[in-house]
């Protein structure tokens, strides 16, 4: 019986920012979806503006599995996962079990497909997809923010900081054009 489909339906049970006061929760399904978005249009600018010729289908495919593993081990909050040396190596070895656990839920036949996707397998376009995931959680603290919430504030600047230490120049684009519009209302995206 193939029960991975069944299992990544569940990825919407799982919420993110465990440690933090949200006035609106995400979980991961909503947050890969956005991650995908993300990591097309961060490819596609890399492609059309800086020449690259970088798979955008595939970036968004890997976006929208990145988190996949979640479903099984849950979200591990930021600062606990990066806490110390020990525990980001004890997480990573933790978060491939859950991935090849996925990967075993599915016939052999499809494994092969899957599992490049599910273990972030491209290193090029991993950067792309990394850089959307820290996106997408800098456009989390600044939608929280933006609704009175300071408890994302301390997260928003380490978050940004993060973003332009990656020297990705697709990223430097896209937060500098697209990135204000973030703090927009939707009257004034309108």
């Amino acid at each position: 019986m193939n029960r991975f489909f069944a299992m990544l339906s569940r990825m919407k049970y799982i919420d993110r920012w465990g440690l933090m006061n949200n006035t609106k929760t995400e979980n991961i399904s909503e947050h890969c979806l956005e991650t995908a978005i993300l990591a097309h249009a961060l490819v596609n600018i890399a492609n059309i503006r800086l020449g690259e010729d970088l798979d955008t289908d595939r970036a968004a495919v890997i976006g929208m599995f990145h988190d996949a593993g979640e479903i099984i081990t849950g979200d591990m909050p930021t600062p606990i996962k990066y806490f110390n040396p020990a525990i980001k190596d004890a997480y990573k070895a933790v978060e491939k079990v859950a991935q090849d656990r996925l990967i075993s839920m599915l016939p052999e036949d499809l494994q092969e497909i899957y599992s490049p996707l599910i273990s972030n397998e491209d290193e090029v376009l991993e950067r792309y997809v990394k850089a959307a995931d820290k996106l997408s959680a800098l456009i989390k603290c600044i939608e929280e923010v933006r609704m009175g919430n300071n408890e994302f504030l301390k997260a928003k600047e380490a978050t940004e900081q993060s973003l332009i230490s990656m020297q990705l120049p697709a990223l430097d684009i896209f937060m500098e054009e697209c990135l204000p519009a973030y703090y927009l209302t939707l009257d004034e995206l309108g």
